[in-house]
């Protein structure tokens, strides 16, 4: 029953058994194995009626697959847990709201209480959406550098709920329009446009703050 690379170590897994394995032996391990085909059994007939009671929704799946970090898997739990018709939230704002996905950190009398946690959500979209999280920050994409930058500066628990909600606030989106396509801005986007916007926000404010009044006109 040798596999994969020990196929070649045949002869080295005889000598090793050699002497050593019983009758007892062997009726342990064939106890072992048919626990383990009952459950790979299991499976197979839980992922069948995955895919019976997913495929009315097929579209939407294929639609959130599209995702970073986000596989068939998670698409099927997302559309589970928060449906497809998001006419229930007005904005994006309010699916993070409802889903709870957000640091649970207050600040009174200067001090600040609570964790980097997502509150009492619901357990199953948080675990998903953190498992999302984690994949797409090991990929060269907009969320994944959005994950680094984050996980540098405030940790990766932080970096975690900022992306899972990033992740969220686009399933919304896609979710809201069957035509939407998910498209990935790329790592550099922060560098090319939000940290350019950023400083240009702050060269107009400063100028202002002497008395002039700007106007921006692009190049030409």
């Amino acid at each position: 029953m040798a596999r994969t690379s020990l196929r070649a170590k045949t002869a080295q897994l005889e000598e090793a058994f050699y002497g050593r394995f019983s009758e007892h032996h062997a009726f342990l391990l064939e106890t072992m194995l048919a626990r383990i085909d009952q459950a790979s059994a299991d499976i197979a007939a839980v992922e069948a009626k995955i895919e019976a009671e997913i495929a009315p929704f097929q579209a939407a799946a294929d639609q959130l697959d599209e995702i970073t970090g986000v596989g068939q898997a998670a698409a099927q739990v997302l559309i589970a847990e928060i449906g497809v018709d998001m006419s229930r939230f007005a904005t994006p704002g309010h699916l993070v709201s409802w889903a709870r996905y957000a640091p649970g950190v207050r600040e009174s009398a200067g001090k600040r209480k609570g964790n980097a946690t997502t509150g009492h959500g619901n357990p199953y979209l948080a675990r998903v959406l953190g498992e999302a999280a984690v994949s797409a920050g090991r990929t060269n994409t907009f969320l994944g550098e959005r994950y680094r930058r984050i996980a540098r500066r405030r940790g990766t628990k932080r970096a975690i709920v900022a992306v899972g909600r990033s992740i969220l606030v686009i399933v919304w989106h896609l979710l809201s329009d069957p035509e939407a396509r998910f498209h990935d801005l790329g790592p550099s986007f922060y560098d090319t446009r939000i940290n350019a916007e950023r400083r240009k926000r702050n060269h107009i404010r400063q100028l202002e703050a002497l008395g002039y009044k700007v106007t921006i006109e692009p190049a030409a």
